[in-house]
């Protein structure tokens, strides 16, 4: 299906753009190839999560404002950062403009979302003959509900794990704990350093027991904290964005 009649602004968080450009390419191509029109404005900075986490949301008033003029010309917003998108839809208030502060909070969305709830796709054809363990993050899960908590007594569901399984070739590991935290957290990984890496430590050896190749997960802040904690194993598995599995080889949608 063609969506190139709505104008989609491509967010990308601080992180990716410095240390993972790779990942705002694949979401780029990836939207391209969904059949969506992106535009990307230059002058887009930081959404000022890391300084309202630390306590200075009263310090983000100009990455509030920002935003806002880079972004609210656009039908849709898409970031493939869950954690900055949930920022956004959470936190966004610029002086003086309540209505359009509110109109961008409802229609920024993290990828996975956006492919899953608004463009509605059944099939991709991508291919990735590996074996893949799935990070379903905090914000995503319990902020933005991209996935089921284990702690509710409710009916299980992924919409990153239903994606990932359209995914030719791509064996999906079962974990033992799919949905715990891998102990990021941002600013917490400074502050609480030992406590994050020995969380970190577990996430990553819940998935080497299952024999993954690759961890794969819609934030890249919380695989950056895996990769670091696997380079220091010295082992070969290698972290991989979703937007990059779901990218490899797209041939076409239904």
């Amino acid at each position: 299906m063609n969506y190139s009649h709505l104008k989609i602004g491509l967010f990308i968080p601080c992180y990716v753009d410095q240390f993972y450009p790779q990942v705002g390419i694949a979401t780029l191509e990836l939207l391209e190839k969904l059949g969506c029109t992106v535009g990307f404005p230059l002058n887009q900075t930081c959404c000022g999560q890391p300084m309202a986490n630390s306590g200075f949301e009263h310090l983000t008033n100009d990455c509030n404002t920002l935003f806002l003029n880079s972004f609210s010309e656009f039908d849709y917003i898409v970031s493939p950062s869950g954690s900055c998108v949930l920022h956004i839809k959470d936190h966004l208030k610029v002086e003086g403009k309540p209505g359009e502060s509110k109109a961008v909070r409802k229609k920024v969305y993290e990828l996975v979302e956006f492919i899953t709830d608004i463009l509605k796709i059944d099939n991709i054809a991508a291919d990735f003959p590996h074996r893949v363990g799935l990070h379903q993050g905090c914000h995503g899960q319990r902020g933005l509900h991209l996935a089921q908590m284990s702690e509710l007594n409710a009916d299980p569901f992924s919409k990153p794990e239903t994606l990932l399984r359209k995914v030719h070739g791509l064996e999906l590991v079962e974990l033992d704990r799919k949905d715990e935290c891998c102990g990021f957290g941002g600013t917490f990984c400074v502050s609480e350093e030992a406590v994050s890496v020995k969380m970190g430590k577990d996430r990553v050896a819940d998935h080497l027991r299952h024999n993954a190749e690759y961890i794969t997960g819609s934030d890249m802040s919380c695989l950056m904290h895996l990769e670091g904690i696997l380079k220091r194993r010295n082992s070969e598995v290698q972290v991989k964005h979703i937007a990059e599995i779901l990218n490899s080889a797209v041939l076409a949608t239904v």
